[in-house]
């Protein structure tokens, strides 16, 4: 009984966290720079305090670094999150450039190239224009993906246990044992 309530307390927190990701994907964006912030603060807060406490000879300039950079990130997480997203779109953008000329270069001394390289190198130019001219939204998108894969996974997993509990209650059981022992 035990198990059956915690599946359906896990079952239920999935399809929370994925409705949450799904209605407010920038929000997820935002606090996943916090925790990457607060991963920065952490150790260079304990290398500095460690300075402190053991009058160490050289002061730790790395953790001070990670320290502010923590901070920074806490403190201004969208800021970080345009920046990521324009060096992203920049280099995809480059990538796909560079892979058209490639391609056409190739062809050239080949003769031949096959078209889907052609398109899949349009698409990771396009996908980076779409990045630079909107980046807050294309960073959304995995975590809309992530609470769609959430949501499904907790009705999924929600139906089964209704199902496991119905099969059970009415006596019906997928495997049957059968004892059989040799008379000797």
């Amino acid at each position: 009984m035990k198990l059956f309530g915690y599946s359906v307390v896990s079952s239920l927190c999935a399809l929370i966290m994925g409705i949450l990701l799904v209605v407010w994907p920038e929000a997820a964006v935002i606090y996943l720079v916090i925790t990457v912030g607060v991963l920065f603060l952490l150790p260079g807060l304990y290398g500095i305090l460690a300075y402190f406490s053991s009058r160490g000879n050289v002061f730790p300039v790395v953790a001070l670094g990670s320290a502010l950079l923590g901070i920074w990130l806490i403190v201004m997480p969208g800021f970080f999150v345009s920046i990521l997203m324009y060096v992203l779109g920049a280099l995809l953008v480059f990538g796909g450039v560079s892979q058209l000329m490639g391609f056409i270069s190739a062809r050239k001394l080949a003769g031949s190239v096959p078209g889907i390289f052609y398109v899949i190198s349009v698409l990771l130019l396009l996908a980076g224009i779409l990045i630079l001219v909107n980046p807050f939204e294309a960073a959304k998108v995995p975590f809309i993906v992530l609470g769609v894969s959430s949501i499904v996974y907790g009705l999924t997993d929600l139906f089964r246990i209704i199902r496991y509990r119905q099969k059970k209650e009415a006596g019906i059981t997928d495997v049957e044992v059968i004892d059989e022992r040799r008379e000797g």
